[in-house]
């Protein structure tokens, strides 16, 4: 085991000198990690990459959860084929300031406001790159984290719960001086996750859309819906949320545990989007479109419970997965965002192992409104 783990060591280092680099161009990293699906987090010392020529650190200001966090670290997405590699450093939701840019960069400067999303690299040339849709790359998207990064020597990609980053110039998002940093992150993911599928079925002014879910996502998806000007209702489980629907613009609060509140809502809706992250029948609201609607699905459930056969019965309308969106649509997104101060709401924690555990418990029991951002300027 200890000649494996030089010989190892040996070819990073090799590797690292063929690019110009050594190991002591890498760069200290202190952040939280699982060691194992049914661990907790543990504060953990790393190194990334040295910053490339084409390259920018970012030292993080805030981070936030994301419910796929939970579904990635506890190594739940087996069904997708994805497997958790430990240790594994979350988050995809990254709000900071540019410490250090390489020579080729000029996207950013020393000072500016970054942001990274839920990629960090792609092949750039393939029919999705070219397209803008570097999530899809054909030659394999590297994401933020729990990813292989091809362009590095393979290494696991390791995200925001940690104190920097380095990233390609051309997979950083600008984020301006205006904006609220304490509540830019989960834009990053939650943002481009409801804005991409919204502007993808073109939801326009008057339409009858419906939002299924109302947590992280769901709330973006609302606040982007009544901002075109869309005739909004919300489905959730609970009653703790109406208020805030009704706040966010939404005419219509439907509690799906209410049989009373599901009637009439057939053959209703021009587009539903579903962000539920746990396991339901969507045929439910593939009934409620009208002929030609489309239901458009971002949440992650653990397990597909979709029956194939009760769609033959439902002609006529779409059933599509959305994944993210490219960076040049995240950046839209962020620009529209703050332009018109659509944010999600957010809780505030300290960069801290407990009180990670204890959001993501909250998270996963569903006791949140609506996103936790870690702090990461309080981390020891």
């Amino acid at each position: 085991m200890k000649l494996k783990s030089l010989f190892l060591l040996a070819c990073t280092v090799l590797a690292s000198s063929a690019n110009g680099q050594t190991e002591s161009d890498r760069v200290a990293t202190k952040g939280f990690a699982m060691f194992a699906a049914d661990d907790t987090f543990h504060p953990y010392e790393f190194t990334r990459h040295a910053v490339g020529d084409n390259d920018i650190q970012i030292d993080i200001m805030y981070a936030g959860i994301c419910h796929s966090d939970l579904h990635a670290a506890w190594d739940e997405q087996q069904e997708q084929g994805l497997h958790a590699t430990y240790p594994i450093v979350p988050g995809h939701e990254i709000a900071g300031r540019v410490s250090k840019v390489g020579k080729n960069v000029t996207k950013f400067k020393v000072g500016d406001f970054a942001g990274v999303g839920c990629m960090v690299n792609a092949c750039g040339h393939c029919a999705s790159c070219e397209a803008d849709k570097e999530q899809f790359c054909e030659n394999g998207t590297t994401f933020t984290y729990n990813s292989p990064d091809r362009y590095h020597n393979g290494e696991n990609a390791m995200g925001g719960y940690s104190n920097n980053i380095v990233v390609s110039e051309n997979f950083a998002i600008k984020i301006p001086e205006t904006a609220d940093m304490k509540r830019v992150a989960p834009l990053l993911c939650a943002g481009v996750t409801t804005w991409s599928p919204i502007h993808f079925s073109n939801v326009k002014k008057g339409d009858k859309v419906g939002v299924a879910g109302y947590g992280g996502l769901g709330h973006m998806a609302v606040q982007y819906l009544v901002d075109l000007g869309a005739e909004v209702t919300v489905f959730d489980r609970t009653e703790e949320k109406r208020a805030d629907a009704a706040r966010m613009g939404a005419v219509r609060y439907v509690n799906v545990t209410n049989p009373e509140e599901l009637k009439g809502l057939n053959n209703y809706f021009d587009f539903i989007l579903s962000t539920i992250p746990a396991n339901y029948e969507p045929i439910m609201y593939l009934a409620m479109l009208k002929m030609g609607g489309e239901l458009a699905i971002v949440g992650l459930p653990d397990k597909s419970t979709l029956n194939i056969a009760n769609m033959a019965f439902l002609s006529q309308r779409k059933v599509y997965g959305s994944l993210i969106g490219g960076i040049k649509e995240t950046q839209e997104m962020l620009d529209y965002s703050v332009k018109h101060g659509i944010y999600p709401e957010v809780v505030i924690i300290n960069a801290d192992e407990k009180e990670i555990d204890k959001a993501w418990k909250n998270v996963s029991d569903g006791n949140v409104k609506f996103r936790y951002v870690i702090d990461m300027s309080t981390i020891k």
